[in-house]
């Protein structure tokens, strides 16, 4: 039999990180050596989904799993965050390190930016869930035993009465034709504490509902990894709901 190859996992926290995870831990061609997750260094969370560290931990430690933090500045640049990154694989590439593994769906630019990116470091990306309808994708997770709440969503899609929900065959059915049952397109983020990959349950509580609006950056030479080309992506803020860890 051939070796492992060794990989990082780029983990969210989310619905999409735990499958994929779930598939790739099934999968005799690599051996997961970390979890990797981007966190807001001024306020300690999970970047986007707006998660405590401590329940990222309790993830990690239920997962059986090393983590790595990368500390990311508010609303960083794009080479700000490149640093960050070129840094951070840099010392996993030492450990032999060869891949890198995400939960993207079917976002063909994003794909090709992490490829691009890291085939200049001599990493390879590994995508277990690429182009599998997500349809499909969340009847498996709900079949498996999976659970997650939904931490926060984009106002553009989705108001703030499906933050805090548990994800369920109710909420996909209640979700807009137009918004995507896996939130591939950002409509929302979750944040999963159970489920087979799990060796506990990650127990929390629900602490207030926050609303925040980015501002659009003020310079073009500002690139922010937030960037998009809609015009009006900076009109909409998020619904977030604080989840507080329970020992």
């Amino acid at each position: 039999m051939s070796t492992p190859k060794k990989a990082l996992f780029n983990w969210s926290s989310g619905k999409d990180s735990a499958l994929t995870l779930y598939k790739i831990l099934q999968n005799p061609d690599y051996k997961i050596e970390y979890l990797l997750t981007s966190v807001n260094q001024q306020y300690q969370r999970i970047s986007m989904h707006g998660v405590r560290t401590e329940l990222l931990q309790a993830q990690a430690k239920s997962l059986g799993l090393p983590l790595k933090i990368m500390q990311i500045p508010e609303m960083p640049t794009m080479e700000v965050y490149e640093n960050v990154m070129t840094e951070t694989l840099s010392g996993l590439k030492k450990e032999g390190i060869t891949h890198s593994v995400f939960g993207d769906i079917f976002l063909e630019d994003l794909r090709k930016y992490r490829e691009d990116k890291l085939a200049e470091m001599g990493f390879e990306g590994v995508f277990p869930i690429w182009k599998i309808p997500t349809s499909d994708l969340i009847q498996e997770f709900i079949r498996l035993g999976f659970k997650t709440i939904v931490v926060c969503v984009n106002e553009r899609y989705l108001d703030k009465s499906f933050v805090g929900r548990i994800i369920d065959q109710d909420f996909i059915n209640d979700l807009p034709e137009d918004v995507d049952v896996c939130g591939e397109n950002g409509e929302f983020h979750t944040f999963t504490f159970e489920g087979p990959i799990f060796s506990e349950t990650i127990n929390f509580e629900i602490g207030e509902m926050v609303y925040r609006k980015y501002e659009n950056p003020k310079t073009e030479s500002s690139n922010t990894v937030c960037d998009t080309s809609a015009t009006d992506a900076f009109d909409y803020g998020f619904w977030y709901i604080d989840l507080i860890k329970k020992s």
